[in-house]
C-alpha cells in the first residue's frame, strides 16, 4: 500500500512508519498538520490516508472532505483518541472510510487500511451499533410530533410569539395553542420554554435557523 501518515505527533508518525515499512508498504509522506495533508495528497496521491482527527491549522475532519472532494480516488482512514458517535458521525460524513481509536493493535490498522485501499468502508461492531442506536432514537423522537408541531415549535424557537407563528403558517391562533397543548403533553413540558428546550435537546428542532436567516 501507499500510505500517507497525518499526525501532528511526529513520534506516533515515526513509529506508524517503521511499522508500515517493516510489514512491506511504502509510507509516501508524514503530514503535522491537515493542510499539510491535503497538499501533500495532492502531490503525492498516496491509495489511503492515516488522518488524525485533532491537528492544529485545519482538523482532520475538514482535511478529510477536501481530499475526498479533490482527489476521490485517494481513502481516507481516521486513527484518533477520540471515540464518541459525534466524532465518527462527522468524519464518516465528510468521507472517511474508516474509523479506529489509537488503541488499536498495528495489525488491526494495517487490516483496516487494506479494507479501505480495496474500496472496503470499515467501522467497528460496537461503534456501527452505536451509530444505528443515534439514528434510530433521532427517527423516533422526529415522529414523537406532527410536522405542524414541529413548524410551530421552530417558529417559536426561531423569536415568533403564537400569534406571528399562526399568521406565518397561515392558521389561527386557536390553533396553535390547540397544537402547543398537545405538544406539552407528547413532551411532558410545563411551559412554551420547556418545550422548545426539550425538543432542541431531542434534536427535533434547532435555534440555528433565526441566526442564519439574519446573515
Amino acid at each position: 500500500m501507499r500510505i500517507l501518515l497525518a499526525d501532528d505527533h511526529a513520534l506516533l508518525r515515526e513509529g506508524l512508519r517503521k511499522s508500515f515499512e517493516a510489514a512491506g508498504d511504502e509510507v509516501v509522506g508524514e503530514a503535522a498538520n491537515g493542510e499539510e495533508a491535503v497538499e501533500m495528497a495532492k502531490a503525492l496521491q498516496p491509495e489511503v490516508v492515516l488522518m488524525d482527527l485533532s491537528m492544529p491549522v485545519m482538523d482532520g475532519i475538514e482535511a478529510t472532505r477536501n481530499i475526498r472532494e479533490q482527489m476521490p480516488n485517494v481513502r481516507v482512514a481516521v486513527l484518533t483518541m477520540h471515540d464518541d458517535i459525534d466524532k465518527t458521525r462527522d468524519a464518516i460524513t465528510a468521507g472517511a472510510s474508516a474509523y479506529m481509536s489509537k488503541g488499536t493493535s498495528f495489525s488491526d490498522v494495517r487490516e483496516t487500511l487494506q479494507r479501505v485501499a480495496g474500496g472496503e468502508t470499515v467501522l467497528s461492531p460496537a461503534l456501527a451499533g452505536a451509530m444505528l442506536k443515534t439514528v434510530q432514537n433521532q427517527e423516533s423522537n422526529e415522529d414523537l410530533l406532527s410536522s405542524r408541531q414541529i413548524e410551530i415549535l421552530q417558529a417559536i424557537a426561531d423569536g415568533m410569539s403564537t400569534k406571528q407563528a399562526a399568521r406565518h403558517l397561515g392558521i389561527t391562533t386557536k390553533t396553535v395553542h390547540n397544537h402547543l397543548n398537545a405538544i406539552y403533553r407528547k413532551l411532558d413540558a410545563q411551559s412554551l420554554t420547556h418545550a422548545v428546550l426539550s425538543a432542541v435537546r431531542m434534536g427535533i428542532i434547532n435555534l440555528e435557523s433565526a441566526d442564519e436567516e439574519e446573515e
